[in-house]
């Protein structure tokens, strides 16, 4: 029998079974209305498209690329290039839709966004010193690569309005001060999980001076972009980048659909060899990938790359109808909120939420713990779920707080599922009065 300690620490770590909590809690509950899960909507979905997709790439591999049925058949088959054989496509999409400029062989088709942080991670840490840099609260997922990896992480206030430049600095002069080296910041910019918040255009381009003056990283990822709810769209950082201090992080994940498990990674910094000629930090990736994952499924790739060839390159076009859905979600769900939780009536005044201007997310503010045992309330007497928002954070946060996702819902579901939470929440404020006052 191996005992736990005998297991690498990080196995150990809450965080890491907060999605299986998640999972059970929706399976032991499988008739509540969820907004726990930040998927796509499946209505956009049907099982015709993966053959129209798979044709239209094996047309274009024939058509545009000369390829014979021999080589299509390989292409398709085998294992194929280590850092992916879309990138051509890939480049072309991040042009149109992005206004992103990067060679081809600077794109490392990754098996989901995951690997992209994975492969960041492992290339970039490699001194004990070196320090991870995220905004807090934080997605897990690069918080739990970090501890898997070892490698420590440093957490910056978010604002409101994102990622507080002020407080990303006072952190840098003290991790320096340690003698420690800010190696990197991850950073999701537009319309963050868990918060929904997204960091204005005249900060990005404070944070990028900030970056090239501390000699830092920003690693970028961008699955919610497309979605802006109003407004138009704030220019990436990689857009703005012209020192070479973004590596750029994306998915398909939101803008195809998550079961193909295909992502990118733009990593066009030189890097120079002992032999003194330089070459791409890809190159790096593409070391760790053939060890981490050999390739990424080339039928994946090429329903991706179906999907791009069938749409010019842009799937900012393709998504336009998922674009205008999830706006109406984020809509339908502020103004459910608005209703359910008014300020005339006085157990509703200390609840609070943000506004975000697009994205799968927000952020309620309660008076009471949003822990557990409120959640397996909420969940088995009133059958909806939400998100504790202190999974997001490192060490202590968020322990009044819970995430709402509008994605995976209709807006017909998202207004009873706001009532349910209204009655769980004035539930437990009136059960606290109560017994304040009997204290009394």
């Amino acid at each position: 029998m191996l005992l736990q300690d005998s297991l690498h620490a990080s196995l150990s770590d809450p965080t890491l079974e907060v999605m299986n909590f998640l999972n059970e809690i929706a399976l032991r509950y499988p008739d509540a209305i969820s907004f726990a899960p930040g998927r796509p909507h499946e209505k956009f979905y049907d099982p015709q498209q993966l053959t129209a997709y798979l044709d239209a790439y094996t047309r274009h591999l024939r058509e545009a690329r000369g390829f014979s049925e021999e080589r299509i058949r390989t292409h398709l088959f085998q294992y194929g290039r280590t850092n992916g054989h879309i990138h051509d496509l890939i480049a072309r999409m991040l042009e149109k839709d992005e206004g992103i400029r990067a060679a081809p062989e600077s794109i490392v088709v990754t098996v989901g966004c995951q690997e992209g942080m994975f492969l960041a991670l492992r290339a970039l840490f490699s001194q004990p010193t070196d320090v991870l840099l995220v905004g807090m609260p934080c997605y897990i997922g690069i918080t739990g690569a970090a501890k898997l990896l070892d490698i420590a992480v440093a957490p910056v206030t978010e604002g409101e309005q994102g990622l507080d430049l002020h407080a990303l600095e006072a952190t840098l002069e003290a991790l320096r001060a340690e003698g420690k080296r800010p190696r990197a910041l991850y950073l999701v910019a537009d319309f963050a999980n868990p918060s929904g918040r997204s960091l204005p255009a005249p900060e990005r381009a404070r944070l990028l001076e900030i970056a090239a003056r501390e000699d830092f990283l920003i690693l970028e990822d961008n699955p919610y972009g497309f979605f802006s709810r109003e407004g138009s769209r704030k220019p990436t950082l990689k857009s703005m980048d012209t020192r070479g201090q973004v590596i750029y992080l994306g998915s398909f994940s939101k803008s195809a659909f998550p079961g193909l498990r295909v992502g990118y990674a733009v990593a066009d910094q030189r890097v120079t060899g002992p032999s003194g000629a330089p070459h791409l930090l890809a190159e790096e990736f593409s070391k760790i990938k053939s060890m981490l994952t050999v390739n990424t499924s080339p039928i994946c790739q090429a329903l991706i790359g179906g999907m791009l060839v069938m749409n010019d390159c842009s799937l900012l076009d393709a998504n336009q109808e998922a674009i205008r859905f999830y706006k109406e979600n984020m809509d339908a769900t502020l103004q459910a909120l608005a209703r359910h939780f008014p300020r005339s009536e006085a157990w509703a005044r200390d609840v609070s939420w943000n506004v975000p201007d697009g994205g799968f997310f927000l952020v309620m503010k309660l008076p009471i713990a949003a822990d557990e045992a409120l959640l397996e309330q909420s969940a088995r007497q009133h059958q909806v779920i939400w998100t504790p928002m202190r999974y997001f954070y490192l060490g202590t946060g968020g322990e009044h707080e819970l995430r709402l996702s509008v994605s995976y819902l209709t807006p017909e579901r998202i207004e009873e599922g706001v009532a349910r939470l209204a009655r769980v929440l004035r539930g437990a404020l009136e059960q606290r009065r109560e017994g304040a006052a009997r204290a009394g």
